[in-house]
């Protein structure tokens, strides 16, 4: 059984690693690393190509965590397609076709959570929704989302290693976003003006 992580791994990371916006991009002759925010996601894409061109980026980036985690879950075991959708979230942050660079991994994470945990997408979407509309600050809401898989995942039905997969998720996010948390935490702490 031990080979058949090895599969799931490498299946999800080869997933995870394709970018389409990078690939938009290129098509499109945009240098997408250098517009935006650089980070080659569907945010990004959204700013620099359009709103439908962000949308699409968005259902593939979800799709390639989705299907490499839901089809080792049912053709093999929950552990199985834990393991294939962190794979595509790492693939996601390190495309190998991007000099290792990639993106944030939060419409990814969202695929992964629909195809091995549907129920704990439902409070990671309101938190993420919610903070959106009020904030309208879409990294900030993202990792606002990740850090509540942590509880959706203590309160679902669960196991050790249910956990242990919402925390390194959460965790990926978090990292992925740290320039987007400074600077929120420098803006907060800043002296207001008179």
């Amino acid at each position: 059984m031990t080979w058949w992580w090895v599969v799931a791994a490498a299946v999800g990371y080869l997933l995870g690693s394709i970018i389409p916006a990078a690939l938009i991009a290129r098509v499109r002759r945009i240098d997408l690393r250098g517009s935006g925010s650089g980070n080659p996601g569907a945010t990004n894409a959204a700013r620099v190509m359009g709103i439908r061109i962000g949308v699409v980026v968005g259902v593939f980036d979800v799709l390639k965590g989705l299907v490499p985690a839901l089809a080792f879950t049912i053709w093999g075991d929950p552990s199985l397609g834990e393991v294939a959708g962190f794979a595509a979230v790492i693939g996601h942050i390190t495309s190998p076709w991007l000099g290792f660079r990639g993106g944030k991994g939060v419409a990814t994470t969202i695929g992964v959570i629909l195809g091995t945990h549907l129920l704990w997408a439902v409070p990671v979407l309101i938190v993420f929704g919610l903070m959106v509309w009020r904030t309208k600050r879409m990294g900030l809401s993202a990792c606002l989302g990740a850090l509540m898989l942590i509880p959706a995942s203590l309160i679902f039905p669960h196991d050790g290693g249910d956990v242990v997969f919402a925390v390194l998720l959460a965790g990926l996010v978090l990292v992925r976003h740290y320039r987007n948390l400074r600077d929120f935490w420098r803006e907060i702490r800043a002296p207001k003006s008179a």
